[in-house]
C-alpha cells in the first residue's frame, strides 16, 4: 500500500515524543448514535461492527451502552457472538456505569468482556449530579472494577467531563488518578465531554497528566463544538497519548466527535514516527455505508469523504492540473478509494471540458471546445447544474447538427396508488422510433414506474444501471406547488453518474431524470 507511506515533508514533533503505534477506538456505535435521530438496528450494527474490525482495521470498537433497551441488548449480543468465533471479543467495548453490578450483569448476559466503566472527572459533575464525596465515589468504582474481575470482564475507566475538571478542579482529578493507580484498569479514558478545550490546553493538561502517570495508557476522546477536535487529536498525540477515540463521518452528540477519516489522513500525513494501524482505502467505502444505516448525510465538503472534496471546479485549476499536477496535494483520492472530478458550470474553463471529454473518450477542436465553453457558463448563470453525461448533448445542440440525440422518450404513463392496493404503472417508451409498452407493480408508484421499464429493457437484453441514491430538493420556504428537483445517482458496472428531473410533481420529476439515464445508457449502446 504505497499510497499510505509518510509523506516527506512531515513537520518536527517534540524531541521527547517516542515512535509508536495509536490505538484508535471508534465508537460509532455507541457515542455517534447519539447523532440527534439516528438508530442503528441490530443487523446494522452487526455489519458495522465488522467492517469496522475487518475492512478499516480499528483496534477496538465501542458498540454500546449498558441497560438502555432490549434492541441495544439484542444488538450486543449478536456483535459478541460474531466476535467470539472470530477470535475479536476482547476488542468489542461497552459502556457501563456505577450501579451496584446491573451493568455487570447486562454485560455477562450480553456475553461482553470490555467494560468502559463511566465515571465523574470533575468535582462539579460529582457534586451536582451525584451528590457524592470523592470517597463515596471512589467506593462505588471500587466495587464495580472488583466485581468485573470476579467475572473475567477487563476495565477500562472514563472520566467524563475530565477536561473541566482539569480546569477547575484538578486537585480532584489527581486523587481520583492516585486512587486508579491501586485498581486493575487497563486503560483510563479522557474525554473532551464538552468539547471546551483549545489545542494548547489539550497539550498541557495531558502532558501534565502523562508526565505524572507515566505507567498508565491514556487514551484522548475528543468532541468537536469549536471544530477543534482534529487539532486537539494531534496535540494529544505530541502530548504521548497512547489511544484515541473517533467516530465515522465524526457523528455524536451535538456538533459530534472526532471524525475517524481526518484524523487518520492527518496522522500518516503530518506526524512523523506515529502510525496506526487503519486501512485507509476503506475509509469511504465505510463512511458511505454508515450514512446510508442512519440517514445521516455527509456534507459534500466534508474533508476525505464528502462528494466534493475531489473535484476542481475553477477552470484554472484544471488547466493547473494538466500542466505538472500543479493543484494537487498529497491527498490523492485514490488513497482513499476515490477518483478526482472536475465540475462543470459558470467557473469552468476549457481545462475542466476537456477533462470531463477525456473521460468519455471525446474530443473537440478549439473552436468547438470554445463554443461548448460558452454554453456551460450560460447554464451555469442559470443555476443549471450540468454533468459529464450531459455534454453529447450540448455538443451537438451548440454545433448545429440538426440531429436530435435524445433516442429516448417516456411517450406516456399511468400511476395508480390505491388504499389496500400495491400501486402499478403501465408505461409507453419510444426507442429509437419503435414504441415499447409494459406494466409492472412496486412498493410506490416511481419502483411500479422503474420495475416496468427493467422489463422493457430486458426484453432489449439491456441492462438498466442500479440506482444507489434518490433525494428529493425543494426550495425552502416554497409552498405545496413549488417545483422539485430530484437527483437520482446510477451506478453502471464500475461507474457512477447523475441526472436530474425538475417539476412541480416529485414522481413526475423522477421520471424526467430516468429518462436523461435511459438516454445515456441508449448513447452507450
Amino acid at each position: 500500500m504505497s499510497l499510505q507511506k509518510k509523506r516527506p515533508y512531515k513537520s518536527t514533533l517534540p524531541s521527547n515524543m517516542k515512535s509508536r503505534t495509536i490505538e484508535i477506538m471508534d465508537t460509532t456505535l455507541r457515542d455517534g448514535e447519539q447523532t440527534s435521530g439516528v438508530s442503528f438496528s441490530s443487523t446494522e450494527k452487526l455489519t458495522l461492527a465488522k467492517l469496522l474490525l475487518e475492512e478499516l482495521n480499528v483496534d477496538r470498537i465501542e458498540v454500546a451502552s449498558a441497560r438502555v433497551s432490549d434492541g441495544e441488548f439484542q444488538a450486543v449480543k449478536s456483535i459478541t457472538a460474531w466476535a467470539k468465533e472470530m477470535n475479536l471479543i476482547g476488542k468489542v467495548e461497552i459502556l457501563t456505569f456505577v450501579d451496584k453490578g446491573i451493568s455487570i450483569q447486562w454485560m455477562i448476559d450480553a456475553g461482553a468482556e470490555v467494560q468502559n466503566l463511566l465515571t465523574k472527572g470533575s468535582l462539579n459533575h460529582l457534586k451536582h449530579q451525584l451528590k457524592q464525596t470523592p470517597e463515596e465515589h471512589f467506593k462505588g468504582i471500587e466495587d464495580a472494577i472488583t466485581l468485573a474481575q470476579k467475572n473475567d470482564i477487563e476495565t477500562n475507566v472514563y472520566l467524563e467531563d475530565w477536561s473541566n475538571g482539569m480546569r477547575n478542579s484538578k486537585e480532584y482529578v489527581f486523587s481520583f488518578l492516585d486512587f486508579l493507580a491501586s485498581q486493575p484498569v487497563k486503560r483510563i479514558l479522557l474525554p473532551d465531554t464538552l468539547g471546551i478545550l483549545s489545542p494548547s490546553e489539550t497539550f498541557t493538561f495531558l502532558s501534565e497528566i502523562i508526565n505524572r502517570y507515566p505507567n498508565f495508557h491514556f487514551d484522548f476522546h475528543g468532541h468537536n463544538d469549536y471544530d477543534l477536535s482534529v487539532a486537539n487529536a494531534m496535540e494529544a498525540i505530541k502530548a504521548g497519548i497512547q489511544g484515541l477515540h473517533l467516530t465515522v463521518n465524526g457523528m455524536g452528540e451535538r456538533a459530534g466527535n472526532t471524525p475517524l477519516a481526518s484524523l487518520v489522513a492527518v496522522i500518516n500525513d503530518f506526524l512523523p514516527g506515529i502510525e496506526v494501524n487503519i486501512n485507509e482505502s476503506s475509509l469511504n467505502k465505510v463512511s458511505q455505508l454508515v450514512a446510508t444505516f442512519s440517514g445521516f448525510r455527509i456534507p459534500v465538503n466534508k474533508p476525505i469523504v464528502g462528494a466534493n472534496v475531489f473535484t476542481q471546479t475553477a477552470g484554472i485549476h484544471a488547466d493547473g492540473d494538466s500542466k505538472k499536477n500543479l493543484y494537487f496535494n498529497d491527498l490523492l483520492p485514490e488513497r482513499f478509494g476515490r477518483k478526482r472530478k472536475y465540475a462543470l458550470g459558470k467557473t469552468s474553463g476549457k481545462a475542466n471540458i476537456q477533462k470531463n471529454l477525456q473521460e468519455l473518450g471525446l474530443s473537440l477542436d478549439d473552436e468547438a471546445l470554445k463554443k461548448v465553453t460558452q454554453r456551460i457558463i450560460e447554464l451555469g448563470d442559470k443555476k443549471q447544474q450540468v454533468t459529464a453525461q450531459d455534454l453529447p448533448y450540448i455538443i451537438s445542440d451548440v454545433m448545429n447538427t440538426g440531429e436530435n440525440t435524445q433516442k429516448v422518450f417516456v411517450k406516456s404513463y399511468v400511476l395508480t396508488h390505491s388504499k389496500g392496493l400495491q400501486p402499478s404503472t403501465t408505461v409507453a417508451v419510444e426507442i429509437n422510433g419503435e414504441i415499447f409498452e409494459e406494466n409492472a407493480c412496486g412498493d410506490g408508484q416511481y419502483d411500479a414506474f422503474i420495475n416496468a421499464i427493467r422489463k422493457i429493457y430486458t426484453s432489449k437484453t439491456i441492462e438498466v444501471p442500479q440506482l444507489i441514491d434518490y433525494a428529493v430538493h425543494i426550495p425552502p420556504g416554497s409552498t405545496s406547488d413549488a417545483l422539485c428537483e430530484t437527483t437520482i445517482v446510477w451506478k453502471q458496472k464500475d461507474k457512477e453518474f447523475v441526472t436530474r428531473g425538475l417539476d412541480s410533481d416529485q414522481t413526475v420529476s423522477a421520471i424526467k431524470a430516468t429518462e436523461k439515464m435511459l438516454n445515456i445508457i441508449e448513447t452507450q449502446q
